[in-house]
């Protein structure tokens, strides 16, 4: 490469930047020849030339540089000085030898950082893309946006996940929160979207689609038993929610944060399960039987999905993030990725700093298509129908397990 495009390679950290250490350097020779003392000499202070250089530059030939044109001034100086044969001249420039080594040598190991902590950024995001994949702006009768955060600083992925999917059933979501962090996390994740994405299109019941997540999870635990720490331990909270063609919502909890709905002209309003279930891995696989929660949709109306990395966000006094009371302003926008945007954005400014765990936010919005663009619905599926005025005056339609 040229010293033109060497050069050409720094600027992204700004040329002015880069004369720094040259302008040091100038100073120094000012500061001596400014000097009425002819006992006194700047000639130690030009060392730190090259140690600057090393901060501001990520190329190894920049320090050497430096180094090569701070030794021709130290040695400048001596001859005007006439200290050549002084110790303080000839421990000035092993000083800057010195500096100037380490000073490149310190390029090298950041260098060979930065390189790696690309990579790992690069592995990722590609797991990131396998594991939580975008999201459509709508799924059937559902316009549908995620946030995620995850709480390490350079990771994109953690221990929360999420997933809509369109089914015959109709279109299907999930939301969860893996105890603990790192790789056991991200792998028990993996293990339940991979299971969500199967079962929600071969099981009619969402109840049964949790069973399923159930045992998978049970398998997975198994499997990972005695390669990570506290994987006989581990458990996950989730949501379940399906929207069917009949303008109903079901939704199955646990142990898990329960959604909000959000209606215009009524309060927020927590979606409440109708019993407490503990989270996946605490039951046995065949003892995992939530109830249904049913309840009709308006046009327009909007559940929000989160997990506890969002509603545990505290500020400096120790105050949880008031997600009931905050929520309603981020919802005045038009769009449900603009209205997440909104709301991580606040929490945010409430926390102070960047999250300390994984944080997840799934907004469905039910926003049917006309009845000329609709796809007709699939045969082999009986769905009941509720009329108008029976959603009008049901609140909440149904929380009774749909196998009694």
């Amino acid at each position: 490469m040229t010293a033109a495009g060497r050069f050409r390679q720094l600027s992204h950290r700004g040329r002015g930047v880069l004369l720094l250490p040259f302008l040091g350097v100038a100073l120094v020779f000012v500061l001596d020849r400014a000097s009425n003392n002819p006992d006194v000499t700047f000639e130690p202070a030009l060392s730190a030339g090259p140690a600057l250089a090393a901060v501001v530059s990520n190329s190894l030939w920049f320090p050497l540089l430096v180094g090569g044109v701070t030794i021709g001034e130290a040695f400048g100086i001596a001859a005007e000085d006439r200290t050549m044969s002084a110790s303080v001249h000839t421990a000035s420039v092993l000083a800057i030898v010195l500096i100037t080594a380490i000073g490149a040598a310190s390029v090298i190991l950041r260098n060979r950082q930065e390189r790696a902590l690309a990579d790992a950024r690069l592995v990722s995001e590609v797991a990131q893309r396998i594991l939580l994949r975008s999201i459509p702006e709508r799924i059937g009768p559902v316009r549908a946006a995620v946030h995620y955060a995850a709480a390490a600083a350079h990771a994109r992925i953690g221990g929360d996940l999420y997933e809509v999917v369109q089914t015959r059933y109709g279109v299907r979501a999930v939301i969860g929160d893996v105890r603990g962090k790192g790789l056991a996390a991200v792998e028990t994740a993996a293990a339940i979207l991979g299971a969500f994405r199967e079962a929600a299109h071969q099981e009619q019941s969402l109840d049964k689609v949790a069973t399923w997540l159930a045992d998978s999870l049970g398998r997975a635990l198994h499997e990972n038993d005695g390669e990570h720490e506290g994987s006989d331990e581990e458990f996950v909270t989730l949501v379940l929610v399906g929207v069917g063609p009949d303008a109903v919502v079901e939704i199955v909890n646990c142990g898990h944060p329960a959604p909000l709905l959000l209606r215009r002209g009524t309060p927020v309003r927590f979606l409440d399960p109708p019993s407490n279930v503990p989270p996946l891995g605490v039951l046995e696989p065949e003892d995992v039987r939530p109830p249904i929660l049913r309840l009709p949709l308006q046009e327009d109306d909007r559940l929000l999905l989160y997990t506890d990395g969002v509603i545990e966000a505290r500020n400096s006094w120790g105050v949880f993030y008031p997600l009931a009371e905050r929520v309603p302003d981020c919802a005045t926008a038009e769009t449900p990725a603009l209205v997440l945007d909104r709301l991580h954005e606040d929490v945010r400014r409430h926390v102070g700093h960047q999250l300390g765990d994984d944080a997840a936010m799934l907004l469905l919005q039910y926003a049917p298509l006309p009845a000329s663009a609709a796809p007709a619905p699939h045969r082999s599926v009986v769905h009941p129908r509720v009329s108008t005025t029976q959603a009008d005056q049901l609140p909440l339609l149904d929380r009774g397990d749909p196998r009694e």
